[in-house]
């Protein structure tokens, strides 16, 4: 456990909380997705490591125990969150593995700061290229209404708002695909966010264009998606990420929710453990 310090925005000395297993293995940087943190890995972290990788998970800005700013909540700040993070620990040739809102953070990356420290990466679940529904997007997945009613739910009620959130995030057409422990942990980890972070980080995943990102996505590439997702639909992200990063590989989950990797951790795992021996 170790806190990095992240020098940049309005608030210069935002404190990140960071998680890494250490040791001589290739670093592979797991990145939550919304509104959650790095503990929502704790079903893949053990089997990384036990594969002989140095395993780093930590907490978004505005969640779990890392500092809450007002600010810096764009995914230009939260890339450069992720960058500040590869620099201090001083990775190279590391695997970016991004869950959900944390595929924004990876193909935005490139779009900063190049594949220099990078081997490889990983769109799980991934919210790119475009969830917003427009006029030149039709494909995404998220209309306006959709996004307006979250945002609304989420300031009105947070509890009501994280209860109904989370049995979609393991749901498959209305069944749930976990235990109730492993939702009500779900919904633990997402009390530890900030509201204003989690509104603000909600906007950002709703409304940033990817589609000028990922064609500099210039190293092997995975998409890892569960089939009966319903927060972020195969067919208006993973599917189009795929399609547009020639040369990536393509695991579908059949069956699973939009929280994968805690429904079929097992078939995740492997999958993902597969792509980083290559």
């Amino acid at each position: 456990m170790t806190e990095i310090t992240a020098h940049h925005g309005l608030f210069k000395n935002t404190n990140l909380h960071v998680d890494d297993t250490g040791g001589p293995g290739r670093a592979v940087v797991l990145i939550h997705g919304w509104p959650m943190s790095g503990e929502a890995f704790k079903a893949q972290v053990p089997a990384l490591q036990e594969a002989g990788y140095r395993v780093i998970t930590y907490d978004r800005r505005g969640f779990g125990r890392s500092d809450k700013p007002l600010t810096g909540y764009k995914y230009d700040t939260l890339a450069e969150d992720l960058h500040a993070l590869l620099e201090e620990l001083d990775l190279n040739d590391a695997t970016l593995v991004g869950f959900s809102m944390g595929g924004g953070e990876v193909a935005r990356y490139f779009s900063l700061f190049g594949a220099e420290r990078l081997h490889s990466v990983v769109f799980a679940s991934a919210i790119p290229p475009y969830m917003k529904q427009t006029e030149d997007n039709p494909e995404g997945p998220l209309t306006e209404a959709a996004a307006a009613d979250m945002a609304a739910g989420l300031s009105k009620d947070e509890d009501q708002f994280y209860d109904g959130f989370t049995r979609q995030f393991f749901s498959v057409d209305g069944e749930l695909k976990v235990s109730d422990q492993q939702r009500q942990d779900a919904i633990a980890l997402c009390k530890q966010a900030d509201k204003k972070a989690a509104l603000a980080c909600m906007a950002a995943f709703a409304g940033t264009d990817f589609r000028a990102d990922l064609p500099k996505v210039s190293v092997p590439a995975l998409v890892l998606h569960g089939g009966g997702d319903a927060i972020v639909p195969f067919e208006g992200s993973g599917q189009r990420t795929h399609a547009t990063l020639v040369g990536s590989e393509l695991h579908v989950i059949a069956g699973a929710p939009h929280g994968c990797n805690v429904s079929h951790p097992e078939e995740w795992n492997d999958a993902l453990i597969q792509f980083l021996a290559k």
